[in-house]
């Protein structure tokens, strides 16, 4: 193992494979690649649909435990499937509006402060929080960040971590690189050249951002009030003004993509405990506000 491979814990036969994904990447048509795999995850065709939930719950080991439709031929695509509905945990508690709760099912791969209006991307990348937003970040300043990566095998439905009012959207074209740790780390500005939808909202301690990150194989972002259909042809800006309970679903993901919220400084706690890798279920707790 060379030096780069020890310090990563890779062997330099994992940096190879890592490499050359990356560098298909840059040469691949993606967004082509992933419309049409798009066009066939929507297929309700029963033949279609049956192999790839198959496939599917086979490579990535998925239960369907705790779905609330338990069988593969009550969903009547891939798709379907893959956005599926679940029991959420019981303990949360919309009317409590000091709770600051997960806006997503999966593993924590950044979290910090916005210091000089940057987020760490991974060890040693930092990229502008105004290059990824389109938004003044000066109230953001000295705040926190999570950034949530939703593997393929998580729950793809988004909700939002506190109660608010959501203003605008701003729908951002772009590219569709793989969200991945290995891809993150060594891709500058990953998630700044990514599809996203930046969803700004106000609450009586100031504003919140929720951010959704398009990705490699996504088909679309979709959000639960009328907006701006993804794929993004061009940058657009919606006004809203629309009261939103914490744990609302907000949106969803049509295949593994990333979730970043950013908080103004003072009034919103991160818990200590979280750190990068920590797996998180969607509305359970992260954190509170004073």
């Amino acid at each position: 193992m060379d030096r780069v491979g020890q310090q990563n814990g890779y062997s330099s036969r994992d940096l190879r494979s890592s490499n050359l994904f990356i560098s298909l990447q840059k040469l691949i048509p993606k967004h082509l690649i992933s419309r049409i795999i798009g066009k066939i995850a929507a297929s309700e065709n029963r033949l279609v649909k049956t192999v790839f939930i198959s496939v599917f719950k086979r490579i990535y080991n998925v239960s369907l435990d705790n779905a609330k439709r338990k069988t593969d031929k009550e969903y009547h695509s891939f798709n379907d499937f893959f956005s599926r509905h679940i029991e959420l945990p019981t303990n949360r508690d919309s009317t409590d509006k000091n709770i600051i709760y997960s806006p997503a099912e999966g593993s924590i791969s950044e979290i910090g402060k916005i210091q000089d209006g940057q987020l760490l991307q991974a060890k040693g990348q930092t990229y502008s929080l105004n290059d990824l937003t389109k938004v003044d970040s000066k109230a953001f300043l000295n705040g926190s960040f999570i950034t949530i990566y939703l593997s393929p095998s998580n729950y793809h439905r988004v909700h939002l971590p506190v109660s608010a009012q959501l203003q605008k959207t701003i729908s951002i074209p772009g590219s569709l690189y793989s969200v991945n740790n290995k891809t993150a780390q060594s891709i500058k500005d990953l998630f700044c050249k990514n599809e996203r939808l930046v969803c700004q909202f106000s609450t009586p301690q100031g504003p919140v951002l929720v951010i959704l990150v398009g990705a490699l194989i996504v088909a679309s972002i979709e959000t639960s009030w009328e907006g701006p259909l993804s794929p993004y042809k061009d940058q657009q800006t919606n006004n809203y003004d629309l009261d939103i309970l914490s744990c609302e679903e907000i949106g969803r993901f049509l295949l593994g993509s990333t979730v970043i919220c950013c908080f103004p400084p003072n009034h919103f706690i991160l818990n200590e405990h979280l750190k990068i890798g920590t797996e998180l279920e969607a509305c359970s707790p992260i954190g509170s506000i004073s």
